[in-house]
């Protein structure tokens, strides 16, 4: 998609963050508040915006306990790519799931309280899961860099 450069500011505004007023946006993009909204709403109609969300504090919900998990299929057959895919989309402690390539077939970015909560996760949810070969799991021990925004350059 073709985005003129005061499209692309917008997008970052609205990344950086989605409730500051169409009016401090439109001083910073000079820009007249009509048309700001009126950028938003093509933005919405277009897909390109395609949700408004609230970032938590996990260490303040006490679910900063963060592992990658990498799971491996006995086959990379269509069947079981297309169970896994649904099942793991049900468990709520997965906040992303990526099918990559390389030794792995999978890797689970997991929240979680402590390594407690992660051992009961994996005995009761995950390794119940049909068609798993194997798991490793890597636990964070800093957070470097987090962010959502996506540059558009």
């Amino acid at each position: 998609m073709n985005l003129d450069p005061k499209d692309r500011q917008l997008l970052l505004l609205l990344q950086e963050d989605s409730k500051r007023t169409t009016k401090s946006m439109a001083a910073e993009l000079d820009l007249s508040v009509t048309a700001v909204f009126e950028r938003i709403k093509k933005l919405e109609k277009l897909k390109v915006i395609n949700k408004y969300v609230a970032l938590v504090d996990r260490k303040l919900i006490r679910k900063d306990f963060m592992v990658l998990c990498h799971v491996k299929l006995e086959q990379h057959r269509k069947e079981y790519i297309t169970q896994f895919e649904r099942e793991i989309t049900q468990f709520h402690e997965v906040l992303e799931c990526f099918h990559v390539s390389g030794d792995y077939d999978y890797i689970l970015k997991i929240a979680l309280k402590d390594i407690q909560e992660y051992r009961e996760f994996m005995v009761t949810k995950l390794t119940n899961l049909q068609h798993i070969a194997s798991t490793h799991s890597s636990f964070m021990i800093k957070e470097v860099k987090s962010t959502t925004v996506v540059n558009l350059e």
